[in-house]
């Protein structure tokens, strides 16, 4: 008899053995995989223990044979504790599956539970301790350390309801008690923020419990997204209005519904603050469309002859050579051939919707944006695509002033607007006279190619049904 129980406990220990080393091997991707043979090896545990009348429900009755006593009791012991570890695992899956990362924190303290729950019974039932003793002194024990670790067990709850009402993820950007930053684990004691200058911050439970959550990332294809300019008391709100919508406009980035808006918020002693505001789908580009939102109300403000300046206004004679300074292309220039360039120029009205310049047409002026917003649309085997929109100092026709090629897209004005037209000849000479100017020229060419080409792969042709099915379609 104590040969076969030496045997048992040998084939027994290496069972539980084999369990820890496929835990490790096997890839934690295949996590059911794991549970699963998790679960067979302990069920084969079971079948060897109590086939050899070892019964986790009663303490060994061995006596003459204190080395199978001794091995019997160890197997019943490590039976409970190895349940507890299935059902933990059978848990942690099944929370996992219905509530994600998040889970694990309620999975770790239901684990504890288990734990304990197992440790007990195991005393009770294979060691036959006094269980109610053991009960009564370790509530005792539970309340002297319940109050020594108030604060701790504090976090430790906060955390469970953090994760069972979910107000935030891991992966999301959120705000916590004035702490900004992306939320990288959340566990029994704290919530872990990355800031946005690389630095991290731990946040106790208990306080995120208690304070105002902020969360960035909700709803997923919706984030806000503003801008604050401060203008003279002295110019029209109108005229600000008017020119941060079209700045509002001439980002495709901002979602159409809900629509964007601009606002003044507050009129104080000499200067009135604006609000331009909309939505983006992605929130990782935050940061660049608003930067593109300040550049393009810069731009659309001074087109419309507003300076942020408390010495007022743009004078309109100078609009001209004022725009010629906005032109990244002619930046090389002097200001006496920025002069010259300017008397030149001839503004010109379009209206909402009027085509500015036309596919395939070859222009014989190079357009130059004043105000307004032009949209540059692409032929695209079904339709037209956005390839993108253009504001004031921006240029149109450069491919007919390079070498006569017809424009490769449909360029119309989405809000009226002034541009001026340089004639082509004049501009020509200009580029033999300052070779930065054609190179700046070229440049914005290969630029604009290159958007044409990502604009239209990003809107692929829709897929023409072929087959059998198609063959009845046309009949």
């Amino acid at each position: 008899m104590s040969l076969f129980y030496t045997h048992l406990l040998s084939w027994s220990a290496l069972l539980l053995v084999i369990d820890a080393v496929l835990w490790h091997l096997a890839p934690f991707q295949h996590r059911v995989t794991r549970v699963g043979l998790r679960t067979g090896l302990f069920l084969i545990f079971s079948t060897l223990i109590i086939n050899a009348g070892v019964s986790p429900l009663q303490a060994p009755l061995l006596a003459d044979d204190p080395v199978a006593q001794l091995g019997a009791t160890a197997l019943g012991i490590l039976w409970w504790l190895y349940a507890a570890r299935v059902l933990t695992e059978i848990i942690g899956l099944v929370l996992m599956r219905r509530i994600g990362h998040s889970g694990r924190l309620l999975q770790d303290v239901i684990g504890a539970l288990v734990f304990l729950a197992a440790i007990v019974a195991a005393a009770g039932y294979v060691l036959e301790l006094p269980v109610k003793g053991l009960l009564a002194t370790s509530g005792v024990v539970a309340i002297v350390v319940g109050l020594a670790l108030q604060s701790t067990l504090s976090d430790v709850f906060s955390g469970i309801v953090l994760n069972t009402t979910k107000p935030y993820q891991v992966d999301d950007w959120v705000m916590i008690d004035g702490v900004e930053g992306k939320v990288l684990d959340i566990n029994w004691r704290a919530t872990h923020l990355l800031t946005s200058v690389g630095t991290t911050a731990v946040v106790p439970n208990s306080v995120a419990a208690k304070a105002k959550i902020v969360n960035l990332s909700r709803p997923s294809n919706m984030h806000g997204v503003s801008i604050s300019i401060q203008v003279p008391n002295h110019i029209r709100p109108r005229r600000v209005l008017d020119a941060l919508d079209r700045t509002l406009q001439g980002s495709s980035s901002l979602l159409l519904n809900p629509a964007p808006k601009a606002v003044l918020k507050e009129a104080g002693e000499t200067m009135s603050e604006y609000v331009a505001s909309g939505f983006i789908a992605e929130l990782g580009k935050k940061s660049e469309v608003r930067n593109q939102l300040f550049d393009l109300a810069h731009r659309h403000l001074e087109a419309a002859g507003i300076s942020r300046q408390l010495d007022g206004v743009i004078e309109p004679s100078t609009r001209a050579r004022a725009l010629l300074d906005e032109v990244k292309i002619f930046r090389s220039l002097s200001a006496e051939e920025r002069d010259r360039l300017a008397q030149g120029m001839v503004a010109q009205q379009y209206a909402a919707g009027e085509v500015v310049l036309e596919l395939e047409a070859v222009p014989d002026s190079l357009f130059v944006i004043a105000t307004g917003v032009v949209s540059a649309t692409l032929p695209d085997g079904t339709g037209q695509t956005e390839a993108g929109r253009m504001g004031p100092g921006e240029v149109m026709g450069e491919q007919s002033i390079i070498a006569d090629t017809p424009s490769q897209a449909r360029f119309t004005a989405m809000t009226s607007s002034i541009i001026y037209r340089l004639d082509k000849s004049l501009t020509r000479s200009c580029m033999e006279q300052r070779g930065e100017v054609g190179r700046a020229m070229n440049k914005l060419q290969a630029v604009r190619e290159q958007s044409s080409r990502l604009a239209l792969m990003s809107n692929p042709l829709p897929i023409k049904k072929g087959g059998f099915l198609g063959w009845l379609q046309k009949r």
